[in-house]
């Protein structure tokens, strides 16, 4: 099949999906058919508005129901809740953090607000998550334990942690990767910020690394305007994630005192107002992403020259961004198919520039990325909005 074509096929199928001919059609948009303006307002008419209030509680015990994870603590954006996941698993200045260079880049800047430094890793075709096979080849030819830490022989830095980021909403596979961080003496933090409603193995992202990270931006499967929470299995983490994320301050009726450094990332009641509204029809959410992923599916089918990613045979995706991933030899296809459909009112995009490209990031500590840099050459993000079904 000629290039031309194959670009315009790519187009025509996002074209027949547009059943309400928005012109621009975003790659992921909130949907609001809800409770979302009752909370909203109920907050306004109360007062209650800033980052104390029932909002904020129902929204932590809804997360807590839906994941199956033992506590949630609602922060202000997933950024912020990656941060304290890192400082609470005991990310020091000058460790090194294990990340996938295939990331967004707040996985790479909040290990950098620890004082840590970005120790990039590749990722594998089958899920876009941290190759665990090639990881376990490379910790073997660099490292070395020491009194139970695990030390980069080239630099003399501990490595901490490993952060795992399901991409696009795949859940990485997570049991071999756990078994390789137990392995090394490394602690597992999984960056799920993209899945909510995505399982591995029947259980939802999260519960396997010893804290999670999730986001509610704007362009999340539900969203809280901006927001995130952090997500464990453990009490005592919990109550200290709670504590440091209200400034750490010391309960009382009227005074005003602080124990240690803290920080002002409690999520407002506003803005869980809106999550719990969304945490109402996650299910129906996820139904429809998952009916558009299956149409898609079909539709690629018959488009030559690419394929369209579905999710790993070890996992239930929430697909929240769908991808078509182009062959080998039509890498340059790319740019013109990105080109053709913007241009055309299609929002599409590619993958993140990788993390070891980016000029604050170029020194850092990294594997071979072989499989990340190809990766990036082929990836097509496509619109993803459960109301196009």
């Amino acid at each position: 099949m000629k290039n031309s074509t194959i670009s315009q096929d790519v187009l025509s199928v996002l074209k027949s999906v547009n059943k309400d001919q928005k012109n621009p059609l975003p790659l992921h948009e909130p949907t609001f058919a809800g409770n979302e303006w009752k909370y909203v307002k109920d907050c306004i008419d109360t007062g209650w508005v800033s980052s104390v209030g029932d909002y904020v509680d129902q929204f932590e015990n809804k997360l807590v129901e839906f994941t199956g994870i033992k506590r949630a603590i609602a922060v202000v954006n997933g950024t912020a809740a990656l941060h304290m996941s890192l400082l609470l698993s005991g990310v020091k200045s000058n460790d090194e953090v294990l990340t996938p260079t295939l990331s967004f880049v707040a996985t790479a800047n909040a290990i950098t607000y620890c004082g840590a430094v970005p120790h990039f890793v590749d990722s594998c075709e089958a899920t876009f998550g941290v190759d665990p096979v090639k990881l376990d080849d490379y910790l073997k030819e660099i490292s070395e334990i020491k009194n139970n830490s695990i030390i980069n022989k080239n630099t003399g830095r501990v490595i901490s942690c490993l952060v795992v980021m399901h991409t696009f909403g795949h859940p990485a596979d997570l049991d071999p990767i756990l078994e390789l961080c137990n392995k090394y003496h490394i602690l597992l933090i999984e960056d799920t910020a993209e899945s909510i409603g995505s399982y591995y193995k029947g259980k939802h992202t999260g519960n396997w690394g010893k804290i999670s990270a999730i986001s509610f931006n704007g362009n999340k499967t539900i969203t809280t305007g901006g927001g995130g929470a952090i997500l464990t299995n453990d009490d005592s983490l919990a109550d200290l994630a709670k504590h440091l994320t209200t400034t750490a301050k010391i309960p009382h009726l009227w005074e005003f005192g602080h124990d240690q450094i803290g920080y002002n990332y409690r999520l407002p009641n506003i803005n869980a107002a809106l999550g719990v509204a969304q945490m109402e029809q996650l299910p129906i959410f996820l139904k429809k992403k998952i009916q558009l992923a299956t149409l898609y599916k079909k539709l690629f089918a018959h488009v030559n020259g690419l394929r369209f990613v579905v999710q790993p045979p070890h996992a239930m995706s929430n697909y929240w961004l769908n991808t078509i991933l182009l062959d080998k030899d039509n890498i340059k296809l790319k740019d013109k198919i990105l080109k053709l459909t913007n241009e055309n009112g299609i929002m599409t995009r590619p993958a993140w520039k990788l993390m070891h490209q980016l000029p604050m990031y170029v020194n850092c500590p990294h594997m071979d990325l072989t499989q990340s840099e190809d990766l990036e050459k082929r990836i097509i993000n496509i619109p993803s909005s459960p109301n196009l079904v």
